[in-house]
């Protein structure tokens, strides 16, 4: 089977010179693989030449007059940029030309416009951004990391779900483990929205460890860690900061003495495979998730070594059947969920007839198939769902 992959060429903060080279250097490795290289087209067929991939047969070059910049505004990616280089590749995955796109773009305007064109799964209120983080046993995918500041407990549930599809259909486990972000382990902790999440994950079909706090995501406890976007965006943002901040004392602590730097060179074996464990080139590329068609999201400053990497995630989660295993996740859980939502009703007034008390702690229609509220910037109506 081809793989089909759609690249935002114009996007993140160099452009083809980083996006090109990048594609070129992964369609040469993975020879099922065809790339859409989307963008303004004499800067991309200058790159093409540059790495004299002129006439690879696998490289396609689509043409797209307008380029989302990384301080436009979301509105103005939606609304009037309808040719820019990320609306044309996310149209080619909308229409089958595709199975992924990569981009390195404008992160709100990629969420919102992915949203808009590819609309969300039935039972998916929110798209969530997963990411690899670095730990002890392998890495933790966590999610959501910025896309969704407020979150009720059923949009926790339908992260937890989401993250469940995306790591089985990677990693080929059966049932990941799910921990809740907490301020601790035990079952009273946290706010009412924490409460009633770790309720719904406790009566839905998917693993749940429980609880788990900010250091669990570095020893590996679980497989997934659920929170909100607020939570997430801040561990990433703190995660990075250290991981650069360790980094620098390293090597001014080496670079101290002519004996620390003799002693730098002794350690150099081990300080490569240290190096190489922590990369972040090598995590680079969290998946969108939760919409009907696969979007990754590249740093903006990933140089054409990381952006290969986040090709990659697109590829490994179009050949391990990421969408479709979260749509099979979906329905899974869907009696469970939708049971536990009749129980919280009748606990808090609402009857069979009407669940949906507006006086509950749980929304209606947690499993659901139902309309997507409007995306960032668009009118007010509602964009159904097609499932």
């Amino acid at each position: 089977m081809t793989v089909k992959i759609t690249i935002d060429c114009m996007g993140g903060d160099h452009g083809p010179a980083v996006t090109v080279p990048a594609a070129v250097s992964f369609v040469r490795s993975h020879p099922d693989a065809h790339l859409l290289l989307v963008g303004i087209e004499p800067a991309i067929r200058a790159q093409l030449k540059k790495c004299k991939a002129v006439d690879e047969a696998r490289l396609t070059v689509v043409p797209a007059t307008e380029v989302v910049a990384m301080d436009d505004p979301v509105e103005v990616a939606l609304r009037k940029k309808k040719d820019s280089s990320m609306r044309v590749a996310l149209n080619l995955v909308k229409e089958g030309e595709a199975q992924t796109c990569i981009s390195a773009g404008n992160t709100g305007a990629l969420m919102a416009v992915s949203r808009y064109v590819l609309k969300t799964l039935a039972g998916i209120e929110r798209p969530a951004i997963a990411f690899a983080m670095p730990s002890q046993r392998g890495y933790t995918t966590v999610l959501d990391l910025g896309a969704n500041v407020d979150c009720e407990p059923q949009h926790l549930l339908q992260f937890a779900e989401m993250g469940h599809a995306l790591v089985s259909a990677i990693e080929g486990r059966d049932r990941p483990t799910i921990g809740l972000l907490n301020i601790g382990e035990e079952v009273i902790k946290g706010n009412e929205t924490i409460k009633r999440a770790g309720e719904l994950l406790r009566a839905s079909t998917l693993n749940f460890y429980g609880n788990v706090e900010g250091n669990d995501i570095y020893k590996g406890t679980t497989d997934v860690v659920v929170c909100d976007g607020f939570v997430g965006n801040v561990a990433l943002k703190t995660s990075e900061g250290l991981a650069k901040m360790l980094t620098d004392m390293i090597k001014e602590e080496f670079g101290r003495s002519l004996l620390t730097k003799l002693m730098a060179l002794v350690a150099m074996p081990v300080l490569k495979r240290f190096k190489r464990r922590v990369d972040p080139a090598q995590y680079n590329g969290a998946a969108l998730l939760g919409l009907r068609g696969l979007v990754i999201k590249s740093h903006g400053s990933a140089e054409a070594y990381g952006f290969e990497w986040a090709i990659k995630r697109g590829y490994d989660a179009v050949k391990n059947g990421v969408l479709e295993r979260l749509v099979r996740a979906m329905e899974e859980n869907a009696a469970p969920i939708q049971q536990a939502a009749l129980d919280a009703g009748r606990a808090n007034g609402a009857t069979e007839s009407n669940p949906a008390n507006p006086a509950g702690p749980l929304p209606d229609g947690v499993a659901a198939s139902r309309p997507n509220p409007p995306a960032p910037g668009e009118p007010g109506a509602a964009l159904p769902s097609k499932a």
